[in-house]
């Protein structure tokens, strides 16, 4: 079943949550205008080790390992709540929720001042183990939908977009310049039961937002795009996407960005050297140039806004997951 899989979807104001106990430190947060912003393939909170073993993550280690400080550091006193947190990889909307809730708690708000929109809100399994030596791990891995975290005190939702699809080349396709991508959906998607629906991890999720402190319209996008596109940028039917990279925005998710003055959108584009300038047509540019898996730079933020320098150049090296973390934080 899909979560919020509509075109338009206009969402009511909601109320500054009056449970929660305003400290001093909360009320600098919230008259702060900086919007902080945080990309991650999460892997499900499950890491796959060199020797074949995989390792599950808390939600609020992953969370420690990954929010920095002015200074790009983590785990210190100046880490302050982020605005928007897009994730990949993450296994519906029950595990969002619950993440959502232990980055309301590691900050001391109530429970839903963090609240999630995925693109499905329970994908079907689909794989075997998933590379992990313990079933039980390689399980939790099974379910892939990607997500966008927003924290209710700074920012309140406006509308989701529908979602749309990412492109590929089907293996045994001639990729002929892009003249053989298709859309990774039914039924262009993996042959056998046990990738059906593999497809879905792909779906990609948007959403606009206004800041509650100043009026500003924020976009927000997350993708995943398969594996294929390391190889073959395909985008859709025939079209090799933005600057050649496989990434492209669906057409609702478009018009949701035309009318935000903030824009950001992370990708796990699965293709290495993709260009800081890739999404300069919509006024957007590329944060952190260091590898995100492995040796490999396959992870991208892009944003139009006033991005503050980073000493660690927007990338946290200490990310618990194979996928390190890429920041942005905005002036506004």
């Amino acid at each position: 079943m899909f979560f919020l899989h509509r075109s338009v979807k206009t969402v009511a104001a909601t109320a500054v949550l009056t449970a929660a106990v305003t400290t001093p430190a909360a009320h600098a947060r919230e008259t702060d205008q900086v919007l902080r912003v945080y990309n991650d393939n999460i892997e499900n909170l499950v890491m796959n080790n060199a020797d074949g073993s995989c390792t599950r993550i808390s939600g609020p280690a992953h969370l420690t390992s990954m929010l920095v400080d002015d200074s790009g550091r983590t785990g210190t006193s100046g880490v302050r709540a982020p605005d928007l947190l897009i994730v990949q990889q993450v296994r519906g909307i029950g595990q969002a929720r619950a993440y959502a809730d232990q980055l309301s708690a590691k900050f001391g708000y109530p429970a839903g001042t963090f609240k999630a929109i995925v693109a499905w809100d329970d994908p079907q399994p689909w794989g075997g183990s998933h590379h992990c030596d313990r079933q039980s791990l390689g399980d939790l891995k099974k379910r892939q939908t990607n997500g966008i975290i927003y924290n209710t005190r700074t920012l309140k939702l406006a509308e989701t977009s529908k979602y749309w699809s990412a492109g590929w080349l089907k293996p045994g396709t001639s990729y002929a310049g892009g003249a053989g991508c298709t859309l990774y959906k039914p039924p262009s998607n993996d042959d056998g039961a046990a990738y059906a629906y593999k497809w879905k991890r792909t779906s990609a999720i948007a959403a606009r937002f206004t800041m509650r402190a100043t009026g500003t319209p924020v976009f927000a996008a997350s993708m995943h795009l398969p594996q294929e596109n390391r190889r073959n940028a395909c985008a859709g039917p025939g079209d090799t996407g933005l600057a050649g990279s496989g990434i492209r925005l669906g057409a609702d998710a478009r018009r949701l960005m035309n009318a935000s003055t903030i824009r950001v959108v992370g990708v796990d584009a699965n293709r290495t050297g993709i260009a800081r300038t890739t999404l300069g047509g919509y006024g957007m540019t590329g944060y952190g140039a260091k590898p995100t898996l492995g040796s490999r730079k396959i992870d991208y933020l892009f944003v139009k806004g006033a991005v503050r320098p980073s000493p660690v150049d927007h990338t946290v090296n200490s990310t618990k997951s194979n996928h390190r973390a890429l920041y942005a934080f905005i002036t506004v």
